[in-house]
């Protein structure tokens, strides 16, 4: 799970801001300083779902942080700014903001505006990963099949399911109880399940093992050679 990264210097609002996201389920995190948000966003790239970011920060400024972080990070990127003309504005969309938020601020239309960004980007993630390849296969997220070198594979609903689970952990050793809790839903039933649907799975798509790693004493892994997003 990712979390929404606020960098603000002053730290009554950040924490304002904080409480107010923690209440809708978000995570977040709190910087104070230019340079701290720099280097949390350059390292953690995977895991932020979206920055609010002030422009006036010590150390490194607001608009100097979006113009060096914009072009490795996708995620939305959300000005909150005592900056309020309209040339500020204008700037901090032409270098790659979302949006712009002018202090003092509605903490509720704050929010209002985090969930539809967030709500947008999760539907562009979407449709970008509704198809995925995973060395000779073609995994179809939306329709729930799988193609073997263009062949379609006879997987039931369950054994596709733990599949996809798999996939979207992709590189993580998933033990059976993980996996069994996540696809199946609950704690009660035989684990043995699960071994069982992985053996039906590498029958039909991995023959050789060469994707789904047993990783003896903890579970499985799907290891990460080979996939892309087309």
């Amino acid at each position: 799970m990712g979390y929404i990264l606020i960098a603000d210097d002053d730290v009554a609002i950040a924490e304002l801001i904080a409480d107010s996201l923690t209440d809708e389920g978000y995570t977040t995190r709190i910087v104070t300083d230019g340079a701290s948000a720099l280097h949390t966003i350059q390292g953690d790239l995977e895991q932020i779902d979206l920055i609010l970011l002030d422009i006036m920060l010590p150390h490194k400024d607001g608009l100097q942080i979006c113009r060096e972080v914009r072009s490795i990070i996708a995620c939305p990127i959300v000005f909150v700014s005592a900056k309020s003309s309209n040339q500020n504005r204008i700037l901090g969309l032409d270098i790659g903001a979302d949006d712009y938020i002018t202090k003092p601020f509605i903490v509720a239309e704050l929010v209002a505006r985090v969930n539809a960004h967030l709500r947008r980007e999760k539907r562009r993630l979407k449709s970008d990963t509704d198809l995925m390849t995973l060395g000779d296969l073609v995994i179809d997220t939306e329709s729930g099949t799988v193609k073997k070198d263009g062949v379609l594979i006879d997987l039931s609903t369950r054994e596709f399911q733990v599949f996809a689970y798999l996939v979207d952990n992709m590189g993580k050793v998933l033990s059976r109880e993980q996996i069994f809790e996540n696809v199946w839903g609950n704690n009660f039933g035989d684990l043995n399940s699960v071994t069982i649907h992985i053996k039906n799975i590498r029958r039909k798509l991995d023959p050789d093992n060469q994707l789904i790693r047993t990783v003896w004493g903890i579970g499985y892994r799907l290891i990460k050679g080979g996939a892309h997003c087309p």
